[in-house]
C-alpha cells in the first residue's frame, strides 16, 4: 500500500538523551518516505529541531535508580496515564516507545490492546538482568528494534519479531576521527596531554562522581602531568552549579556547552560515567575509563539479579573486559588514577585498544536510521490495511 501521500501520524517516547538522538535520526529518516508525516509525544530537544509536537519534555522521565524512581513515581504514572489517554484520542497510525521500558512497556500493551501498532526502540537489558521481561515486550510490541547484534537471538529464541539495526551514532562517527582537527576547533595543541571529563548527565550521576572526578584530575596533575589538559562537556546548564569554583580545583580546563562527541574526539582519554557515552567514546576510539555510583540501597536490591560481569558497552559488545570498569566504592581518585596513566602514556595500549575499538565500530556501523524507518513504515501500512478493512 502506498502510504506517501497519506496524512500520515506518529506517537513517539523518548526517555534519554540517548533516545532523543535515536529519535531525531529516525524522524528524519521518515520524513523522507512521508512527505505529510506529524509526530507527538515525548521528545528532547534534537527531537524538538526535528519537528516533533513535544507534550512532556523528556527530562520529565530521565530517572535511573530504584530509590530515585520511589520519590518521583507518583509524578512518573500520571505523566503515563494522561499520555494513554491522549494517545488513545488521537489513535496514531503507530506508536513508537524509545529506550525508557519500565515506563514505555507498559504504555505499549495499553496502546496496543486498542488496536495501535507498536514498535519499541532500544532493547531492554534482558541479557544483563529480568530475562522474564521478554515476554512483557512480546505482548506489548509488534517489533523490537536492536542496537546490539547478539541481541536479535535472544529474541528469536521466543519467536518474538525483533530486527537488528545497529546504532545511528556508528553510522555518524567516521571510522577514523580526525583528532587534531577536534584540537584545532578547541584550541588545544597537538602536543599537549589531554584528558576528557563526562561524569554523566544527570543530576544525581553527577553528584555522586564530580567529586571522584575532580580529586583524580588533582592527583595526575599534582603528581604525573603538570601540564595535563582537562576538557569537560558539560550535557545541559542545569550542571552547572557542580562546576562553578572547579577552576580553583584543577587547572587547564576547558568547559564545553555539550560537544561531547568533541570532546572525547580531542582528548587522549577519557574518564565517563556509565552509560551511551561509553559507546560514542569507543566510537571516536579514544581509550577510556568507566566509572558508575548509584543510590547504595538501589546497589544492594539489584546487584544479585546483574548477570553480566561489566556495565559499559564497549566491554558488553567485546564480550570481555577492553576498559576497566570502578562501581561503588572501587570508584575511588587512587584506582582512577592507576588505570589512567597507561592510557595517557603507553603508546602500545591506546593501539591496541583503537584497534579494537575500530573493529566493534563496523559490527554496529549499518544504516540504523533507515532501516529503523522501513521497520516504522512496514507497521504502518498494517495499520492502514487493517483500517481499510
Amino acid at each position: 500500500m502506498n502510504v506517501t501521500n497519506r496524512q500520515i501520524n506518529i506517537g513517539i517516547v523518548a526517555g534519554e538523551i540517548s533516545g532523543d538522538i535515536l529519535g531525531a535520526g529516525l524522524m528524519m529518516s521518515l520524513q523522507q518516505y512521508l512527505p505529510n508525516v506529524q509526530f507527538f509525544g515525548v521528545a528532547g530537544p534534537n527531537m524538538k529541531i526535528a519537528g516533533i509536537e513535544t507534550w512532556y519534555d523528556m527530562e520529565e522521565l530521565t530517572i535511573m535508580g530504584i530509590m530515585e524512581i520511589i520519590t518521583e513515581l507518583p509524578k512518573i504514572l500520571k505523566i503515563r496515564k494522561q499520555l494513554i489517554r491522549r494517545f488513545l484520542l488521537l489513535k496514531p497510525n503507530v506508536f513508537i516507545g524509545i529506550d525508557a521500558p519500565d515506563f514505555n512497556i507498559t504504555l505499549e500493551k495499553k496502546l496496543k490492546d486498542k488496536g495501535i501498532y507498536t514498535i519499541h526502540y532500544v532493547s531492554p537489558t534482558i541479557w544483563a538482568w529480568r530475562k522474564y521481561r521478554i515476554f512483557k515486550i512480546a505482548n506489548a510490541t509488534n517489533n523490537i528494534l536492536t542496537l546490539l547484534p547478539f541481541e536479535k537471538k535472544i529474541y528469536e529464541h521466543f519467536n518474538v519479531p525483533c530486527q537488528f539495526i545497529g546504532h545511528t551514532l556508528a553510522d555518524s562517527i567516521p571510522l577514523k576521527p580526525d583528532k587534531y582537527a577536534a584540537r584545532r576547533i578547541l584550541g588545544i595543541s597537538n602536543h599537549s596531554l589531554c584528558l576528557a571529563l563526562l561524569p554523566g548527565s544527570r543530576n544525581h550521576e553527577v553528584k555522586r562522581l564530580i567529586n571522584d572526578f575532580i580529586n583524580c584530575v588533582k592527583i595526575l596533575q599534582r603528581d604525573y602531568f603538570p601540564e595535563l589538559e582537562i576538557i569537560i562537556p558539560m550535557a545541559h546548564e542545569k550542571l552547572n552549579k557542580y562546576f562553578v569554583n572547579i577552576h580553583s580545583k584543577i587547572k587547564n580546563i576547558h568547559i564545553l556547552n555539550n560537544q561531547s562527541q568533541l570532546a572525547m574526539t580531542a582528548a587522549d582519554a577519557t574518564l565517563l560515567a556509565s552509560g551511551t557515552a561509553t559507546l560514542e567514546c569507543m566510537l571516536v576510539k579514544c581509550p577510556m575509563v568507566v566509572a558508575y555510583r548509584i543510590h547504595p540501597i538501589t546497589f544492594l536490591l539489584i546487584k544479585k539479579f546483574i548477570k553480566t560481569p561489566w556495565i559499559s558497552l564497549p566491554n558488553i559488545l567485546a564480550k570481555r573486559e577492553l576498559v576497566k570498569e570502578f562501581i561503588q566504592n572501587n570508584c575511588c581518585p587512587d584506582n582512577l588514577v592507576q588505570a589512567l596513566i597507561p592510557l595517557l602514556t603507553n603508546t602500545k595500549t591506546q593501539l591496541i585498544l583503537k584497534n579494537d575499538f575500530l573493529k566493534l565500530h563496523k559490527t554496529i556501523k549499518c544504516n540504523a536510521n533507515k532501516k529503523a524507518a522501513i521497520a516504522v513504515l512496514q507497521l504502518i501500512r498494517s495499520s492502514l490495511t487493517l483500517t481499510k478493512k
